[in-house]
């Protein structure tokens, strides 16, 4: 295979002399070789992975058949310095791009580092024979892991990066050659050293690579090899939070068998995360910052690009901070990421925000692309400026300023916008109005403004027998939050007046007995004072949220982390359900269960911190609390079908197709308040379920089952999945009363067999619920066939004086059973009373069932606001009476919320309402007589 050899051009030779005098040298020293290389490797193409393998190969040759460890070591020498001559002049040239010139170096040192492996393993095999181990009784061959920590284990290498290694093997046995065998460890060591010695030695030739072993446990001094055993046994007992941080971009280089790579990562991620959020963390961090801060104040290295302020350092810090404490939480901040890709799923779960990420991102970009220039100069190992004014012209001007000063300005700017963020991550907790270590004379202050029963509430508990046998640890947070929860009291106080006060003292008391054995949550309050200073008025504002809070502690993190003011969209909602489910295995119910619990809480309590706070219109918070149903009731229903086809096979779609997950034939429907998107906190799920399959054809799996049981097991896992009894409760309770013949009725129905009934057999309160029944998840096509079967029976002529008759006599029997009974004349049920809820909802049915056949638009929304701006458009009542219907109707609907939040009944006092329902009833009386 022949190449075109590459004669650069005056400008380009130039460019090269500017940007690195070390580059230049090599290319005047081996013209020839070079222009052959970059011949075959241009510089205005990106280089595969495979390439790299190849390269090593092709240049090590008979050196490594022969076993020429120096043959060996100068062809890697002589490979690295053609590749960075390629890399330099790109670079310098501007193309390539600054993730791509990461990724080669770190590929290309993967691949060198696999090399050097096997070629100094065969080498010891011969001598020394094969390592071996015992596992469950039967002897295995041992395995020798290279774990690459830093910018090599996220593949961000620079120009001259040390690259920072752990050398693990399996376990402890001896090599299998009889009288010339050695312990494992030996070999290992031999091994380790062999690696090193390959890429790290400098010769006549250079270095490939300066290999830094010090982050291995307990450092220099320490055995260069350790077993998988003994790296575990030191991260349970001996592992430190800097430790954690190393190991966030820990990952295995060479292949090894996936048991034992599943091992490896498996300490990994025990060791570096928590499932919860890791606020213990911060104390830590938190003395890992006032370090950096130290050091850059000792040094006023302001030349430094890496270590100085605002400095590449500081970035890495913000968002691996970010990695350690929600990395557990969150799968996808769980992930090895580089920088640049941190930063963006920082932005995505809402950790920084979007002028935060541009700002760390663009300050990333620029100071790496520096950072190579300062390191191509000479091939040092070095990311401080030059002092020599015409080196620092040369850098300036090779990335694109015109002098000094432009560039100057630019790279300060940059500081600037790191330092801002870098500042305020992992501050020491100051509360904004007082010294919070004074909680004394806090306390002496409350006692003058609670009541004697709050204080003596406050009292009895931290003198209680929980408290009092609090271990050390736990103890000491307490401590550490009393202070912060006292001034957030005392604020309450202030602002809100004291019986406000005296209202969130017990249920505060009751959160607090809730978490002072779990103290992480603890730390929690302890570390976020101004978010506890905002948990103590939402307390007293909401029983409902208070109990939740106390009941699922695990709660108080999205609070604290004021995830109420930004309610997601639906896309948004199904998004974060997708990451938190990344870690469920296929089968494993009881994660499954565990996370659309937490999911579904979560969000929920998000929103009534919304609707608490007034930060959201009733219908917006309606809409949040259906998209989140609708979110878990997709869910379910794709996991349900996934898992049923894994175990008996696909089944057949009614037109002859293999259903699939895209068109698996199966849809939920929606009724009552999810059909008309108008969920409450407390609402049940009123669903039908339909299909489209063959009832009749088996399954495709190798455990066949019809298509009927197929179906009737789905809709069993679904309801199983919502409605099982946990520790934390049930997701939904689900309604299906109104599936076709109701309780008596099959769980799930074919579309043909739904459209039948509605159309012969359905009474009219049935079409009166299909008004309100909308299409919420699974096969578009079947949801598809639904609307079609609802348009048409809703826009069916009828006779206008029966669907009079049938709404009324429905009304008057839900009233009887439903609303306030006896004596009660001055009580209002604001769903089932006269005047109240379900009087607007009947008289929009109403509307749409005896005028539809006339006026079709009226029957494409389930959701009564828009029914009546559908009314008003048609004249039937008055745009002035259907404005004030929606407005009463949104009214009730508020206060309902409202009192949900409250744990109160919807019984309230009548007199307060009376005009309304006046109101309500004067339009029915003349819309339905």
């Amino acid at each position: 295979m022949t190449h075109c050899v590459f004669t650069p051009t005056q400008n380009q030779l130039h460019q090269l002399w500017l940007a690195s005098p070390f580059a230049h040298k090599l290319y005047e020293k081996h013209t020839a070789l070079a222009e052959v290389f970059l011949g075959e490797f241009r510089l205005d193409h990106p280089m595969a992975d495979d390439e790299f393998t190849q390269l090593i190969e092709r240049f090590v040759g008979e050196s490594a058949e022969q076993g020429d460890e120096a043959g060996v070591m100068a062809a890697l020498r002589k490979l690295r310095h053609l590749l960075m001559l390629k890399w330099i002049w790109q670079d310098a040239l501007g193309v390539i791009a600054l993730e791509t010139l990461m990724r080669e170096l770190s590929v290309f040192t993967d691949a060198c580092i696999k090399f050097a492996k096997d070629f100094v393993y065969q080498n010891l095999t011969k001598r020394y024979g094969i390592p071996t181990v015992m596992v469950d009784g039967q002897k295995q061959a041992d395995e020798f892991a290279v774990i690459a920590m830093g910018k090599l284990g996220a593949m961000e290498l620079n120009l001259s990066s040390d690259i920072d290694l752990i050398f693990i093997h399996k376990g402890l046995g001896e090599t299998d050659i009889g009288q010339k065998s050695i312990e494992n460890q030996k070999f290992m060591t031999h091994l380790g050293r062999g690696i090193i010695r390959l890429l790290d030695e400098v010769t006549a030739d250079g270095f490939v690579f300066r290999v830094d072993m010090r982050l291995r446990p307990w450092g220099d001094g320490s055995a260069l090899v350790m077993t998988a055993q003994a790296l575990e046994k030191y991260f349970n007992q001996h592992g430190r939070t800097w430790e954690r941080f190393a190991w966030l971009k820990a990952r295995v280089v060479n292949e090894v068998s996936t048991q034992f790579l599943d091992r490896l990562l498996s300490l990994r991620k025990n060791f570096v995360y928590r499932y919860y959020i890791d606020y213990s963390a911060f104390g830590a961090l938190r003395e890992m910052k006032s370090l950096i801060v130290a050091q850059q104040t000792q040094r006023q290295d302001l030349d430094n690009v890496k270590l100085g302020v605002g400095g590449i350092r500081d970035i890495e810090f913000i968002v691996q901070s970010f990695m350690l404490i929600y990395g557990g939480h969150e799968a996808a901040l769980g992930e090895n990421l580089p920088c640049l890709d941190g930063i963006q799923a920082l932005l995505q779960y809402g950790y920084l925000d979007a002028k935060e990420a541009e700002d760390l991102a663009g300050a990333y970009r620029f100071l790496r692309r520096l950072e190579h220039a300062i390191q191509a100069r000479h091939d040092e190992q070095t990311q401080r400026l030059p002092q020599n004014p015409d080196e620092l012209s040369s850098i300036a001007c090779v990335l694109g300023f015109e002098d000094v000063g432009q560039f100057r300005q630019v790279l300060d700017t940059h500081r600037h916008r790191v330092s801002v963020p870098f500042n305020r991550m992992i501050t020491d907790r100051q509360s904004p109005a007082q010294d919070l270590d004074d909680a004394k004379t806090t306390w002496q202050t409350l006692k003058g403004i609670l009541s004697d029963e709050s204080v003596r509430l406050f009292e009895e508990f931290f003198d209680s027998k929980l408290v009092k046998s609090l271990d050390a640890e736990p103890k000491s947070r307490l401590d550490a939050a009393r202070p912060i929860i006292l001034h957030a009291l005392l604020e309450h106080a202030k602002s809100d007046g004291a019986p406000r006060a005296d209202v969130a003292v017990p249920r505060l008391i009751a959160l607090l007995e809730s978490i002072c054995r779990r103290s992480i949550y603890l730390v929690m309050l302890a570390e976020n004072p101004n978010a506890t200073i905002a948990l103590v008025p939402m307390l007293s504002a909401s029983h409902w949220i208070a109990k939740e809070l106390a009941l699922h502690p695990m709660l108080l993190d999205n609070f604290l982390q004021k995830r109420y003011l930004h309610l997601p969209n639906k896309d948004e909602l199904a998004d974060l359900l997708r990451q938190s489910l990344l870690r469920v295995e296929r089968f494993d119910d009881e994660s499954y269960l565990a996370n659309i619990r937490l999911f579904k809480k979560t969000q929920v309590l998000a929103v009534a911190t919304a609707d608490v706070l007034r930060l959201r219109h009733i219908m917006k918070v309606s809409d949040s609390l259906t998209f989140i149903a609708e979110v878990v009731l997709e869910s379910a229903m794709h996991r349900a079908f996934d898992e049923l086809a894994a175990k008996h096979g696909h089944p057949l779609l009614q037109s002859g197709e293999r259903a699939c997950p895209e068109r698996m034939g199966f849809a939920i429907i929606g009724y009552g308040k999810l059909g008309g998107i108008e969920m409450s906190y407390a609402s049940d799920l009123d669903v039908v379920f339909l299909h489209s399959i063959n009832e009749q054809a088996d399954t495709d799996g190798d455990k066949p089952v019809s298509g009927m049981k197929f179906a009737s097991r789905l809709v069993q896992k679904v309801l199983s999945y919502l409605t099982t009894q946990t520790r934390d409760g049930r997701v939904y309770e689900l309604d299906m009363r109104l599936r076709p013949s109701g309780n008596a009725g099959v769980m799930i129905g074919s579309v043909q067999a739904f459209e039948l009934y509605q159309t012969q057999k359905a009474w009219s309160w049935e079409h009166q619920a299909l008004v309100r029944a909308r299409g919420i998840a699974g096969d578009r096509a079947v949801l598809g066939v639904f609307d079609e079967i609802r348009q048409a029976v809703l826009t069916k002529a009828r006779d206008v004086e029966q669907v009079r008759v049938d709404v009324q006599e429905m009304r008057q029997k839900m009233q009887s059973h439903l609303g306030t009974q006896g004596d009660k004349t001055h009580q209002f049920n604001l769903k089932q009373d006269f005047g109240g809820l379900v009087d607007i909802e009947f008289l929009a049915q109403f509307l749409v069932l005896a005028h539809a056949h006339q006026h079709p638009n009226l029957a494409i929304w389930s959701d009564n606001v828009r029914i009546f701006e559908e009314v008003a458009k048609t004249g039937l009542i008055s745009d002035e009476w259907c404005d004030k219907l929606t407005q009463t109707y949104l009214l009730l609907r508020k206060t309902t919320h409202e009192l949900a939040l409250s744990d109160k009944q919807i019984i309230v006092d009548d007199e307060l309402w009376q005009e309304s329902r006046a109101f309500v009833r004067g339009v029915w009386e003349r819309v339905l007589g």
